[in-house]
């Protein structure tokens, strides 16, 4: 019995004799099955193979967490430290006894939050490691292909993690769709975890809001001016996406004029062509 890994998400399956057929993740418009057809790991397999994690301080309070080389979508996770209180924001598949003795010397971690399906990854994995419970809004349960008492589904608009520490549900890219508010980063100008619920482009003074990334499929204007109304409420200056992308300063305004900018260009009176 094994815990097959999609090696295209990084997902991580409960525990079978055979690999899955398919990864259910992928097998959705909103992520693709590799054009090679679908492949399976495990993390005995990984620690077996070059892989490593590597965990870069940010700024006071916060820590980047990447697996080198790339596996699966090649997110970023991010660990947060407030108030003696530790949360890994999203999470990554490949975890091993170096990783854990570097957050065991942060001081482990209190609780893990996602923002979407596309990062739950091993999240299991994770919450048993360091004991912690794992925050999915309820919306997005049925994405949860390892099941576990470990899990918290959370309900409503918000949940307060911890002083400062305010989980926000943004929808769009899932219906559970999340953000992480951290008030008290950034020096008290507040910082917004954001995954890719809002995805910060190349142009790093602009974000981005879609159903699909790989596959360029669009939201509606409603609903990006649903998600844009909706932040106008938080408090932050600094945002960091999951790859590592960041808006230094006045990422409100950034996430604003990029949400009217959407919705001009999907209304046609962004330009015409």
């Amino acid at each position: 019995m094994k815990r097959y890994i999609c090696e295209t998400c990084g997902v991580q399956y409960e525990e079978t004799i055979n690999e899955p057929q398919y990864c259910f993740v992928c097998s959705e418009e909103r992520q693709y099955v590799s054009p090679t057809g679908q492949t399976w790991t495990t993390l005995d397999i990984m620690k077996n193979e070059d892989y490593k994690n590597v965990m870069s301080l940010e700024e006071d309070g916060l820590y980047s967490l990447k697996t080198i080389p790339s596996f699966g979508i090649g997110q970023t996770a991010y660990i947060i430290q407030s108030d003696g209180f530790n949360v890994l924001w999203d999470c990554i598949s490949y975890i091993d006894e170096e990783t854990m003795r570097e957050i065991e010397a942060l001081g482990g971690l209190n609780a893990i939050a996602l923002s979407h399906p596309h990062y739950y990854s091993t999240q299991v994995e994770w919450a048993e490691t360091f004991h912690v419970p794992i925050y999915v809004h309820e919306d997005d349960q049925e994405w949860v292909m390892r099941p576990s008492d470990k899990i918290i589904f959370w309900s409503g608009e918000s949940k307060a993690l911890h002083n400062g520490i305010t989980l926000h549900r943004l929808g769009g890219h899932f219906k559970g769709g999340s953000v992480l508010e951290w008030t008290l980063g950034n020096d008290g100008k507040g910082i917004l975890l954001t995954g890719d619920i809002i995805q910060v482009v190349a142009d790093r003074q602009w974000m981005s809001f879609m159903y699909s990334y790989p596959n360029l499929i669009p939201l509606p204007a409603s609903k990006v001016q649903e998600i844009a109304d909706k932040v106008k409420e938080l408090n932050f200056d600094r945002l960091y996406n999951a790859f590592h992308r960041i808006v230094k300063e006045n990422a409100q305004q950034s996430v604003q004029k990029s949400a009217a900018r959407y919705v001009k260009a999907l209304n046609g009176t962004l330009f015409t062509t």
